[in-house]
């Protein structure tokens, strides 16, 4: 049974401002769907204007967070999960501290003095997601923080550990402690691949941390993204799948397994040389609310099982459970319950 602290999560938590647009929205911020990218100049005048011109939802976010309070939420577990990032000393900071300890999750955030709380702006057209992080404070993490004994005591409690890989932006280096601590203390190291802009552009620190990595999550467009800049010529996403479970490991311990979503084709769990596909559930248009967040629910649902020591069939059916709660809702957000059996 999954006991207090299992699980551990270390991101950026970031303050979803989320609502909907047109796509005259989009093209005028020079804004593409089903894309997560970072604030640059020109989209600083985004966020005022959606939380002043449309109807806005403030939701507790950031993906790591996000998986971490699926997790949370399918365990039903008090304080099984743990979470740590950076959040600026300010109202919207007081809000995800609230959020976070209202859905059980032991949050140990570093408080910055200077930066405010990082927002990421959700612009929601026909049910699919644009996403447009200004980290602000969740840049500022410092390894000083997780080397504080309260801190890195989640860490050793921790049996399993998740990352999305959006934290390789700010502090690599953090990653880098906590995966060579799993390495040595045989637990299980996870990371995700996150955005297609983390392939392309973080490849070293990317690199520096997959050896270490047992499970490797992602999309179809990030596996495409990753295959490309290694020069592996194939876009077929099974094959890919099954190259990343093959990469080199630094320990032996855990074999890597890769599980990469493809909306509403099945997922693909790459391990042992063979790859097995799952059925997603599907959903009718009319029910669908919004995509934000479907993939760290599906990652959230997987843990959920995983911890337990369940098999893979029965993460990967908790992952599409929770992934098809979370799109006939606004945002990263779910009932009460979960009623998954």
């Amino acid at each position: 049974m999954a006991c207090e602290g299992v699980l551990l999560g270390m991101g950026n938590p970031l303050l979803d401002i989320s609502a909907v647009v047109d796509d005259e929205f989009l093209s005028r911020f020079g804004i593409k769907l089903n894309d997560a990218i970072l604030a640059e100049e020109k989209h600083l005048p985004m966020y005022d204007e959606l939380s002043t011109k449309y109807n806005v939802e403030y939701i507790a976010g950031g993906a790591t967070q996000n998986s971490i309070r699926v997790a949370q939420w399918m365990l039903q577990i008090p304080g099984a999960t743990s979470y740590m990032g950076c959040i600026g000393k300010d109202k919207f900071g007081e809000e995800m501290k609230k959020n976070s300890k209202a859905a059980g999750v032991n949050v140990h955030y570093y408080e910055d003095e200077t930066a405010p709380t990082g927002t990421c702006a959700v612009c929601v057209v026909g049910g699919e997601r644009s996403l447009v992080a200004n980290l602000s404070a969740a840049n500022c993490y410092k390894i000083e923080h997780l080397k504080r004994p309260e801190n890195f005591a989640l860490v050793e409690k921790a049996k399993y550990i998740y990352i999305a890989g959006f934290f390789l932006t700010v502090s690599p280096d953090s990653i880098q402690l906590v995966a060579e601590h799993a390495a040595a203390n045989n637990k299980v190291f996870m990371m995700n691949l996150s955005a297609p802009f983390i392939c392309e552009f973080f490849r070293g620190v990317q690199e520096k941390a997959l050896p270490y990595v047992d499970y490797v999550f992602g999309n179809e467009t990030e596996a495409r993204t990753f295959a490309r800049v290694r020069g592996w010529e194939t876009e077929n996403v099974e094959e890919i799948a099954l190259k990343i479970s093959a990469l080199p490991k630094a320990s032996g311990t855990h074999k890597r397994i890769t599980v990469i979503t493809q909306g509403c084709d099945p997922v693909v769990v790459a391990e042992d040389g063979k790859v097995r596909l799952f059925p997603v559930i599907l959903l009718p248009k009319e029910k669908l609310v919004d995509t934000n967040g479907a993939g760290d629910a599906f990652v959230g649902g997987f843990l959920s099982q995983l911890v337990q020591e369940k098999s893979i069939e029965d993460c990967v059916r908790a992952g599409c459970y929770a992934a098809n709660v979370i799109i006939q809702r606004s945002g990263c957000t779910y009932p009460e319950k979960p009623d998954f059996k």
